[in-house]
Parts: structure tokens; sequence; C-alpha cells
């Protein structure tokens, strides 16, 4: 039962590198090419679906200057790492 625990660790733990580099990919007014784009793309295509019901229910953070601080990367980082301590607790 162990090694399923360290399965689902290790899938979180990717998850978590993922949505990591989706915040310094979001951060970076880059024109991605080629291989590198596909890349990008593929971060965003598994981040979204858990980032996109997040945003719907925590509100950005309005800036000075008409920018916003969306929060949704830090609410779904805080529950990945919660899942990996419940999940190393649960299959120890």
């Amino acid at each position: 039962m162990r090694i399923v625990g360290d399965i689902l660790w290790w899938i979180l733990l990717a998850y978590l590198v993922a949505v990591f580099a989706r915040i310094i990919i979001g951060w970076l007014p880059v024109k991605w090419p080629g291989v590198l784009r596909t890349v990008v793309v593929f971060i965003y295509d598994i981040t979204e679906p858990l980032l996109s019901p997040l945003r719907k229910v925590i509100p950005i953070v309005p800036l000075s200057g008409g920018v916003g601080l969306d929060l949704s990367p830090t609410v779904l980082i805080i529950a990945i790492v919660f899942l990996q301590w419940l999940v190393r607790e649960v299959f120890r």
C-alpha cells in the first residue's frame, strides 16, 4: 500500500511543479518559440482545469494601476501541499 502513497505523492509533486511553472510563465511577457510553446501550452492545459473553478470563487485582488492579483494559484498550492501531507499520513 505504501507504493500507492508514494506514487500519489509524486504525482502531486509534479502537479505542484507545473503550477509553479505556470506562475513564472505568467510573469514573463515572452512569445514562446516552437518546442517551448508546446511545453507552455501543456502546462496551461493541465493546470487550467483546477485554476478556473478557483477563479470563480476567489476574487482577483485589485492593485494600483488597474492590475489585479490572482490568488487562485496560491490556494491551489496550499491544497496540493495539504494533499501531499494527507497522502503521507494515510499511506504511512
